[in-house]
């Protein structure tokens, strides 16, 4: 359980770090302000001259204060490292970390790629850098506010400010960007490539295609009871999770057995259990 803590606790000063980087290297320099305590902190560096580690953790203890006293201690202590770390390393690796472009376009959409990288290694370790994210949970736990929208409304009100405090409603334009692609680069590395594919099947012969499935591809289904709104008939409707190799031999395979099957193909980010990744931090 130790190693498991101190492996969360590495990845989380790892992902601040990247952050960090990110941050020096292509958005502060830039004036790129994504959204989040740390585009108010940029916004503030170039108004106060003030460093912006020190601002960001000037917002955020207040934001630890309260996110402890409802989330619980580990929440709270998992989110003081995070931001405690990232604050740090903004500041000490300003002076070294060269700047790669001025191109504003560039620095948001490799910022954003940077940056995303380092946030989602913070959350796939179960960590937090608080910022807007904390706030939200904040606002979730007392109001019912969604997270999703509570964020996306401390960020809006952030680069509005940001293309305000520079008089430059392009640079809130290109903070759109960073803070976009800062997104999907976070779930991409907490959910990994879309690799697989989900096939929901509703067939007349929902046997014969199962049976075929496993015999064929050696992959397993499983069938759900379900019920037509408009007829009211009972029937199955089959799932089965294969790799993104075996997409156009399963759909083949289903058509073979029944043309009128209906089926839906959507992608599953990750698969965990036997013939796809091995689960090996269960309970963790």
């Amino acid at each position: 359980m130790k190693k498991i803590v101190w492996r969360d606790y590495l990845g989380i000063a790892v992902g601040a770090i990247i952050t960090a980087v990110g941050l020096n290297m292509f958005l502060i320099p830039n004036k790129v302000a994504a959204g989040g305590v740390s585009g108010l902190a940029i916004v503030l560096h170039y108004l106060l001259n003030w460093p912006v580690g020190i601002i960001m953790l000037a917002f955020n203890i207040p934001l630890f204060i309260v996110g402890i006293k409802i989330m619980g201690a580990r929440y709270g202590i998992n989110t003081l490292f995070g931001a405690g770390v990232l604050s740090l390393a903004i500041d000490i690796t300003a002076p070294f970390t060269p700047v790669l472009t001025n191109d504003l376009l560039l620095s948001s959409l490799y910022g954003g790629v940077v940056c995303g990288i380092g946030m989602g290694l913070v959350f796939r370790s179960k960590g937090n850098t608080a910022g807007t994210a904390l706030a939200a949970v904040i606002l979730n736990k007392l109001f019912g506010i969604r997270i999703g929208q509570a964020m996306m409304a401390a960020d809006f009100f952030v680069i509005v400010f940001a293309g305000v405090a520079f008089q430059s409603p392009e640079l809130a334009l290109y903070a759109l960007i960073a803070m976009f692609v800062t997104g999907q680069i976070v779930d991409l590395v907490q959910e990994g490539p879309s690799s697989s594919k989900a096939f929901f099947v509703m067939s007349s012969k929902p046997t014969q295609v199962a049976d075929a499935i496993f015999l064929e591809l050696d992959r397993g289904v499983t069938l759900f009871q379900v019920k037509g709104h408009y007829t009211g008939e009972a029937r199955e409707m089959l799932l089965c999770v294969v790799s993104t190799s075996e997409v156009t031999q399963l759909k083949e395979l289903i058509y073979e057995i029944d043309s009128k099957a209906f089926v839906i193909v959507t992608s599953a980010h990750e698969v965990l259990g036997e013939g796809f990744t091995e689960v090996k931090r269960l309970g963790s």
